[in-house]
């Protein structure tokens, strides 16, 4: 070891008890960021593993030879949805799709674990009896999105049937169902919507990344007055400014190394209770989790530079003015151009808009946290000075004047809720409810047929359904090459009226029923559904590659979209809720030991120990009322180029909560500090420090 970082470790060591209670609350500070920061890489890549293990079930037409043959549909199941992948080699050495032992021979089936479990517990007339065939394995992992999808693979010939039926659509992804492709291998695309879940996990990131690199730059100035005194004690005595950075960024970097690596053991330890989180219709595979070896050490390097470099980065008076600071004079006040980098970036907000790229708005929003976090301690700084200038009392006086001593420092015990309260403020137009579908019809089942096999088809649904013992009506709708074959299941909305030959539309009406119209009402448009399941395995295969599927079954990727865009709002608010209360509490506690020396002087000189207490109180709770609103107004007002037509009930009470739990911690916070105030003040001698 160097004689710099040497005397480093030796300082650090030889500073006393609270020295090393500082250093603990850095290393804590390190820690909590290491673990958060690993868990938004974490995220980010497993969509991005979710979208490149789909991404076979959307194949690219083969350029050159093929060597199979693929198609996909979805059918439903208990309100599930169901990938079936139709396959067919042309030629013998086609490759096996991803989790797959060997290609599927002809009549094969393979269905993935959960779906086997199903196929098992209902009854075939619901499920099993739509994929009968030969038992071919299990799909593995490698070809599923999340542990409990529900996937199955059919083998097939060249020439079967269900590879001549093309719906002449164009299509984004499985979701919608993909037409007979020929491919030559199964690399495949990203569907549209695992690239809409990798763009809405790149803007959590950034509402979640940005309050945890303020977060941990922070750390690297916990306790800095302390710091600041040493080391001005060094420079007087003849260290040159080198030699104090040398020694303040080795000191930094050992405190954060040791809390970084405690941070990603911590991390490893949540993986299990994070992967049950349920995104994208289903939890997660343990390895989504874990961002690998080279990017774990990529966040192991990275957080111990930034607390380092956050570290030197506020020596300048330490190397400039160190008298300055050994007489502990009141550094000069912030600029307003604090403030103007914040208004310049909320100028470019109203240029954004909901086709706005993911990265573009990152970025934004990323300037604008970063915004506020400049302007903070400016804001903070004037805030002070009203509080001084009409106090009627001892407590807010030496608060006010506490605040314009050091606005740096008051700002860091009251950022993360700040900070939260922007992301509040920004998810609270951002989630949509379930009532933006409207009601969903459940009660009639449609089909695409070709016109010249209609009325055929049409007789041979009323008898697989007569023959199920499923009552239903049936009947023809739409014009042109293809028409719309409508089940309407008994108990449903218009079921009596299409059992009389009454169908609700016309020969040219629409085959997607509203169950928002008519006089029969929601309730009336939901049917049960094991009967629902009974006529869909009744149906299948009527017309080779297409499922019965009712209006309710195609809003359900809404409506799972909707609750995942609920849970990641919840997740994020509980990282930046939790990094906004482990900031103020160590924060709390680290202003405590930087004016130990004030506060033992003013007891000296006969100050009670509860003024000193409310006075530690309102230099934290004022800036923080100030300042947790006008982070709220700004998050809405970021979000408002992106908002929903309406506003989200539940995300209003989300962002309640998250305000009254946000005050709450920092209340908690200053309680759970006020025994050390009262231990650095039992002695009031001054200390020779």
């Amino acid at each position: 070891m160097s004689a710099l970082p040497g005397l480093s470790w030796r300082l650090l060591r030889g500073g006393g008890r609270r020295n090393m209670l500082g250093a603990a609350l850095t290393a804590v500070a390190v820690a909590v960021s290491t673990a958060l920061l690993l868990f938004a890489v974490s995220a980010n890549l497993a969509f991005q593993g979710r979208g490149d293990r789909e991404a076979w079930r959307n194949p690219v037409p083969a350029q050159g030879g093929a060597v199979a043959v693929q198609a996909v549909r979805t059918d439903y199941v208990r309100e599930e949805r169901i990938t079936v992948v139709e396959l067919a080699a042309l030629s013998p050495d086609a490759p096996p799709p991803p989790g797959l032992e060997r290609f599927p021979a002809p009549g094969e089936v393979w269905l993935s674990p959960a779906l086997a479990e199903l196929a098992r517990r209902l009854p075939a007339d619901q499920r099993a009896a739509r994929f009968a065939g030969k038992g071919g394995g299990t799909v593995g992992d490698e070809a599923l999105i999340h542990p409990g999808e529900l996937v199955a693979v059919r083998g097939w010939a060249p020439d079967a049937a269900v590879f001549a039926v093309r719906d002449g659509r164009e299509t984004d992804g499985p979701r919608e169902g993909v037409a007979p492709t020929r491919i030559s291998d199964f690399t495949g695309k990203p569907s549209f919507d695992a690239q809409g879940y990798q763009a809405l996990a790149l803007i959590a990131s950034v509402l979640m990344v940005v309050p945890l690199l303020v977060f941990g730059g922070a750390a690297a100035r916990l306790t800095v007055a302390r710091r600041d005194q040493r080391l001005a004690a060094l420079r007087l005595v003849g260290a040159t400014g080198g030699q104090v950075v040398a020694m303040t960024a080795a000191e930094a970097v050992i405190t954060a190394s040791a809390g970084a690596v405690a941070g990603a053991l911590l991390y490893g330890l949540l993986i299990p209770p994070l992967t049950r989180i349920e995104i994208g219709g289903g939890p997660w595979f343990a390895a989504d989790l874990w961002p690998g070896v080279p990017y774990t050490l990529a966040v192991l390097a990275a957080v111990p530079l930034l607390v380092g470099l956050s570290a030197v980065v506020g020596l300048r008076r330490v190397v400039v003015s160190p008298l300055g600071v050994a007489k502990r004079e009141t550094p000069p006040a912030m600029r307003f151009v604090r403030v103007v980098a914040l208004l310049a970036v909320l100028a470019v907000v109203p240029a954004l808009s909901a086709g706005t790229g993911a990265g573009v708005i990152a970025v934004v929003l990323g300037l604008a946290f970063l915004s506020i976090n400049l302007a903070g301690p400016w804001v903070v700084g004037v805030i002070g000075r009203v509080t001084a200038r009409t106090a009627r009392g001892p407590a807010r006086l030496l608060a006010g004047r506490r605040l314009v001593d050091d606005p740096r420092s008051a700002w860091r015990t009251v950022s993360g809720v700040a900070l939260t309260g922007f992301v509040a403020g920004f998810m609270l137009l951002l989630s949509p409810t379930a009532d933006m579908l409207g009601e969903s019809d459940a009660s009639r089942l449609r089909i695409t047929v070709p016109a010249e096999r209609a009325a055929a088809l049409t007789g041979q649904a009323r008898e697989r359904l007569a023959e199920a013992g499923v009552p239903a009506g049936v009947e023809v709708t739409g014009k042109g090459e293809e028409r719309t074959l409508v089940v309407a299941l008994a108990g449903g909305r218009d079921a009596g009226e299409v059992q009389a030959g009454r169908g609700t539309r016309g020969a040219s009406g629409d085959a997607q029923g509203s169950a928002s119209g008519g006089d029969g009402g929601a309730a009336a448009a939901q049917v049960d559904a094991a009967l629902a399941d009974r006529a869909r395995t009744a149906l299948d295969g009527l017309v080779p590659g297409r499922s019965a599927t009712s209006e309710a079954d195609e809003d359900r990727f809404g409506l799972v979209l909707i609750g995942d865009i609920g849970t990641g709002t919840l997740v994020v608010l509980v990282v930046s809720f939790l990094v906004a209360v482990v900031s103020a509490g160590i924060t709390a506690v680290s202003s405590v030991l930087d004016r130990r020396q004030t506060y033992a002087l003013l007891r000296l000189a006969g100050t009670p120990l509860r003024v000193l207490d409310r006075a530690r109180r309102a230099e934290t709770l004022i800036p923080l009322a100030v300042m947790g609103g006008g982070s709220i107004a700004v998050g809405v007002f970021c979000a408002l180029p992106f908002a929903v037509t309406s506003v989200n009930t539940r995300g209003l009470v989300t962002l309640l909560a998250c305000v009254v739990l946000g005050f709450a911690g920092v209340i908690g916070a200053g309680a759970a500090s006020a025994p050390v105030l009262r231990s650095v003040t039992e002695n009031p001698a001054p200390r020779p420090d």
